[in-house]
């Protein structure tokens, strides 16, 4: 876990109580979450899921009643809040819980001010809100201990696409590349892009997977119990 204060803004509307405890496990894998809210009309009966998770879990509900039918009042209260934070400089990131791609815009101007934004949203999550964030992560793959395959089965030529361009890009002269490397370029360049995706807790499950590709273990030179990683696409 990083440093980074991050601040948890939750649309109850587009995310689910169910998976709330998962989801700020999943934060704490990128920073500290100093802010944690959850924005809703909460004098509605669809969001009586999230009333007791809200209170165990310390997030703190915003009330945003809708004034009109079919006008999404909680996203602006949302976006609104969002750019406080940003401007006021008290965090580092943000965390962007919602299906709706009404958080576009909100993402890529965060991103414009030079603070990382993770995203998280079911697969049905359109691809502009996907590719506005640093990070994406599909929340079905929170709600097992045992990774869900949200994607069909990977094949080669889908993760060739992602894999070996990232090799190339991050490949020593003999072509071996560090995994680290690899695995920071494909999400920079896909940002959805992760092992548990398609079954694998770890990216060097995944990559030994493979066939097209080539991996070894290094031990450390300090004398410390660490293994690199590096993978390199095979010859043919």
């Amino acid at each position: 876990m990083t440093n980074n204060k991050l601040a948890v803004l939750i649309d109850s509307d587009n995310a689910q109580a169910a998976i709330a405890q998962e989801l700020l496990n999943e934060v704490a894998r990128y920073g500290t979450a100093t802010v944690k809210r959850a924005y809703g009309d909460w004098t509605t009966t669809n969001l009586s899921g999230w009333k007791e998770t809200l209170h165990s879990l310390a997030i703190q509900p915003i009330q945003q009643f809708r004034f009109t039918v079919g006008k999404n009042a909680t996203d602006s209260a949302l976006i609104i809040d969002a750019m406080d934070l940003l401007h006021s400089g008290g965090v580092d990131g943000f965390c962007l819980v919602s299906s709706d791609s009404d958080f576009t815009r909100l993402a890529t101007r965060i991103r414009e001010a030079g603070l990382a934004v993770y995203g998280f949203g079911e697969r049905k999550t359109p691809k502009p809100f996907v590719a506005a964030c640093d990070k994406f992560i599909f929340t079905e793959i929170l709600r097992t201990s045992s990774p869900e395959k949200v994607q069909p089965e990977p094949t080669q030529e889908s993760l060739h696409t992602i894999l070996v361009p990232a090799i190339a890009a991050a490949a020593r002269e003999d072509g071996w590349a560090a995994l680290s490397a690899v695995g920071n370029l494909a999400t920079k360049s896909h940002p959805s892009f992760d092992s548990r995706n398609y079954g694998c807790q770890k990216l060097s499950e995944l990559i030994r997977k493979q066939k097209f590709l080539d991996t070894k273990s290094v031990a450390s030179s300090d004398g410390s119990p660490n293994v690199h990683y590096y993978v390199r696409v095979k010859e043919t």
